[in-house]
Parts: structure tokens; C-alpha cells; sequence
């Protein structure tokens, strides 16, 4: 997709691609950050109106708080159709062991769909493997699947940071000052210890 502005318009786009093609749509690698700050921006107009005084301020207030529960509903349909999508890939990838194209899914979703597709294979060779063998089934310890959506830290870089990776193997930026980004809590507060951002 490359560079798309997140408005209600291109979110809404967006889950309209998402409902009518069978493959998984491609994102940008800073999808969940852009729409983060898209939230915030609408959350700050949100609380700029409140704070007026006027004949107009309940109508806007109306609008805009109308907006941002439609961009939830959006936000929460595209999401749940892309896990389906990601939930059978992983069962396909179990099933047959066919190489499956993860280039499309955003960083989290690879580890989302690593995770299920681990947790699979788990159950179809403990359970289905070991009858096949005539075996009682035998059952491993299944892998917890882990939210990164936890422990990060939305900053707002005051000074330019160019491209770089992370201690969890991911690649970051490069990211320009003003720039918004969610990031895992040690990238963050050592973007803030070395004065390159602010903790938002």
C-alpha cells in the first residue's frame, strides 16, 4: 500500500479491501503507530471542543464523539478479519506443512501467527500423531501466547533518529522530529534518556 494517510475515509478503505479479497491485505509496517496518532489527534480535538464555550461546541462535541466510535467499530472489524484470515493460514500451514506467504502480516501478527501455528502443531502430533502410531495421545505444555500490544510506550521524537534494530530483532524509523510511535518499553525509555523523545 505505501504511505497511506490514516483518516476515517482510508480506514474505512481499508476494512472494505479487507472484507471482499480472501488474502490478507498488506499494511503499512507503521499501521498500528499512524493509527495511534490519528486517535490521540481526534481525542485532542475531542477535548479542545469540550473546552469551548459556545452555541455550536454540543453539536461538534456530537460529531466528533460520533466519529471516534465509528473508527473503533472499523478498527475492531478490520482487526478481527485479518486474525480469521491469520487463524487459517496457521491451520493450513499445520495441516499440509505448505509454505505460506507471512510477508503481508504487520510484525505482530507474524509472532500471532508463530504462536498458533506452534500451539497446532502441538496438539495435531500429540493427539492425531501418536494414534496414527497407536499411542496413547500425549499432550506438551502449549506455548502462552503473548500480547505485544503490552509494555510499550507512545513518544513523540523531538530530534531525528535514523533507521535502527532493536533488542527484540525488529527494525525501527527512521523516524523525524514530531514523529509519533508506540514502541516497547526499553526502546522508549532510552529514546527519553538520550533526548531523543518524550514520553506523550
Amino acid at each position: 500500500m505505501g504511505d497511506v494517510i490514516i483518516t476515517y475515509e482510508t480506514l474505512y478503505e481499508l476494512l472494505m479491501r479487507e472484507k471482499s479479497r480472501a488474502e490478507i491485505q498488506k499494511l503499512d509496517n507503521d499501521f498500528f503507530n499512524d493509527v495511534i496518532k490519528y486517535i490521540k489527534d481526534k481525542k485532542d480535538i475531542l477535548d479542545s471542543q469540550k473546552s469551548k464555550e459556545n452555541v455550536f461546541a454540543a453539536k461538534e462535541i456530537e460529531r466528533t464523539t460520533k466519529q471516534l466510535e465509528s473508527i473503533y467499530r472499523i478498527l475492531k472489524e478490520l482487526y478481527e478479519k485479518r486474525e480469521n484470515k491469520i487463524f487459517t493460514l496457521a491451520l493450513l500451514n499445520s495441516r499440509n506443512q505448505s509454505k505460506i506467504d507471512t510477508s503481508l502480516l504487520l510484525a505482530e501478527e507474524l509472532k500471532f501467527y508463530e504462536n498458533i501455528k506452534d500451539n497446532l502443531n502441538i496438539y495435531r502430533k500429540g493427539i492425531l500423531g501418536n494414534i496414527l502410531e497407536g499411542k496413547f495421545p500425549v499432550l506438551k505444555e502449549p506455548k502462552v501466547i503473548k500480547s505485544d500490544f503490552k509494555n510499550k510506550i507512545l513518544i513523540r521524537f523531538i530530534n531525528s533518529v535514523p533507521k535502527f534494530i532493536g533488542s527484540n530483532g525488529f527494525t525501527y524509523g527512521p523516524y523525524e522530529e514530531e514523529d509519533i510511535a508506540n514502541l516497547p518499553e526499553d526502546i522508549a525509555k532510552l529514546m527519553i534518556e538520550k533526548g531523543r523523545a518524550e514520553e506523550i
